[in-house]
Formats: C-alpha cells, structure tokens, sequence
C-alpha cells in the first residue's frame, strides 16, 4: 500500500511529506491525494491550484486532502475549490490520528488551527525518502522575525527546535538506511536552539551529529542567514570535511536600504564579509543565494547593487523571486 503526495516548495516541505507519508500509511488511508503545498509566492499557490484542478480530471474518484503552508495560510481559498475534499493545517498534518478513517468521518472539511500556539517540534524518525538518494533532517521549524516580504512565520508558525539528542537518533537511523548524505534543514535554520535549555546553537547540534554518527560521510546545511552563523559552526567549516563547504545565502538584496525596509537583520558587507571568511577557512567553498527582483520602492540603481552583490560575494547560483 503506498500513499500519494504531490509536494510543492522547500526542502522542509519534502521531508515533511515523507512524515505526512508515514502517518497517514500508519493511520491506513486509502483513495487519497494529498497536496502539500507552499505559500512563499502568490505564484506557488496558483501552481497548487492549477495542480489539485488537474489532478482531479486524471483522477476523478480520489479524495483530495490540501495542506501545507498555503493550505495554513488561505484555507477558505482551497475550501472554495470543488475539487478539494479537506483542508488540513500544519499544525495536524504530521499527526497519524488526522487520516484515520474514523476521524476523518466526522471532522470538519477544513481542519486548521492556530500555528501560532504551536509551542514545540517533534523528530518524526522516517526511515527513508522516496525516490531520493540524499535525506533531509529537520531540526527547526517556524520563525520569529517578520521580514516585510515574508509570509511564512504565518504559515509555520514561531521558532521551536527538535532537541539534538532526537536529532542524533534520527540521524543514525537515516545513515543505516543507507544514506550517505543528510542535509539539516528549517525555516530559520541558524536560529536552531534558542528555544531550547541552554540555547544550544546550530554549529553545537552539528558538531554533536558529526561525533556521534562517525559512520555519516556527509553533512550538509540547507539555507542559512549569515549573520547567525555561530563560532562552533565557523570552527566546523574549517576543520571538518564532512560538513560540506556549500553554503545557500537568505541574502535577498544587495542594497543596504532595500534589505532596511524588508527588515532584515543583516547588510550588504556581510553577506560579502561571510563570504570571504568562509573562502578563507575553506577554499573550496560554493556560495549561493535567495534573491528578490522588484521590492517596492527599488529603483534601477538598487537593483544594480543586488547584481553587483553577486559579483563581489562571488556568488555561483542563485534563486531569484520576483516581487
């Protein structure tokens, strides 16, 4: 018996549907779709939408379940559609009593609470990803800042971090299902542990991974903000080789009043000024970054200080998103 998830969106959303595959198996669901969906743009959405349309004219007799950040965030805009049979949060999605038969009998179409009251993250110990030969981990989720562009914190609620020592756990589970690679992965993935006792930091969390799984031949981070990056994580990047030297950069402008007005925590020196530390401890090292093209109130000549950016941080790929 296997269970279908269509995913849109980050890497958080693909191990996510690797948990959501797990409990709804669990919970023995069948006849199914389930939609995964991401908010980050108002073009994410529409390729859900466009997505569930399509989807039920190849299959007319599935059920459709909706959920995801797009779902958390605009449930009544997936409960207007024909072709949805239900709406579930984020909060319920990676719950195994949510697709339960009898649940599901009586619960309403659109299940979706307050993300906001989500008070902790919990390790969902998956034993492998379908169809893919590297496995992501999460070990944090939601965001506490509120970047004027960003509609996530909305979806995903406030940070909260998986304590490392379920971390380490997981991470021996996925290296002796044969992974050779895992990469640590959350919405605000540097700000790892402020919630925890003793706030440890993510450069801790990976050192503890690293000691405690040896049998781990890589290690490698998803998206990071630069200006949180901590002295154990600087250390690691210079010292240990399985902490892969491939760093993707939540840079999103290179224009000093742009990032002021998105509220950013960081300015443009030191996204360059990281860059050339790393370089320095790690030659090798790979930058890329998340760029956004048309901010309100960006004129030609802040745009051209964005393009200027990528040239001087050295940037070798990039993720561009339209205002």
């Amino acid at each position: 018996m296997s269970v279908d998830i269509i995913t849109f969106g980050c890497r958080l959303n693909a191990y996510e549907s690797e948990a959501i595959r797990a409990r709804a198996l669990e919970a023995g669901l069948t006849g199914a779709v389930i939609v995964n969906t991401c908010a980050v743009t108002a073009e994410a959405v529409r390729q859900s939408r466009q997505a569930i349309r399509k989807l039920k004219r190849e299959r007319p007799q599935a059920e459709i379940i909706v959920t995801g950040c797009a779902a958390q965030t605009e449930p009544a805009t997936y409960a207007a559609m024909p072709e949805v049979g239900r709406v579930i949060g984020n909060r319920e999605k990676l719950k195994a009593e949510t697709y339960a038969a009898d649940f599901l009998k009586d619960a309403p179409r659109v299940f979706v609470n307050d993300i906001m009251a989500v008070k902790e993250t919990a390790a969902q110990f998956l034993d492998g990803f379908e169809g893919r030969t590297r496995a992501v981990l999460q070990v944090q989720n939601g965001c506490d800042h509120r970047c004027t562009f960003c509609i996530i914190p909305f979806g995903r609620g406030n940070s909260r971090s998986v304590g490392s020592g379920a971390v380490v756990e997981e991470a021996r589970r996925l290296v002796g299902a044969g992974y050779k690679e895992i990469v640590l992965s959350g919405v605000d993935l540097t700000a790892y542990g402020a919630d925890l006792p003793g706030k440890p930091s993510l450069g801790m969390l990976a050192s503890r991974i690293l000691k405690f799984v040896p049998e781990l031949p890589r290690l490698r981070l998803s998206s990071i903000d630069s200006i949180e990056a901590d002295e154990t994580l600087m250390r690691l990047i210079a010292e240990e080789e399985r902490l892969m030297p491939h760093f993707h950069l939540s840079a999103q402008s290179g224009d000093d009043l742009i990032l002021k007005r998105m509220k950013r925590r960081h300015g443009r020196r030191h996204t360059i000024e990281f860059c050339n530390t790393v370089r320095r401890l790690r030659p090798e090292a790979a930058f890329g970054a998340d760029l956004i093209a048309g901010f309100p109130t960006e004129t030609e000549a802040m745009f051209a200080n964005t393009l200027s950016l990528a040239d001087e941080a050295e940037l070798s790929y990039l993720h561009v998103f339209p205002f």
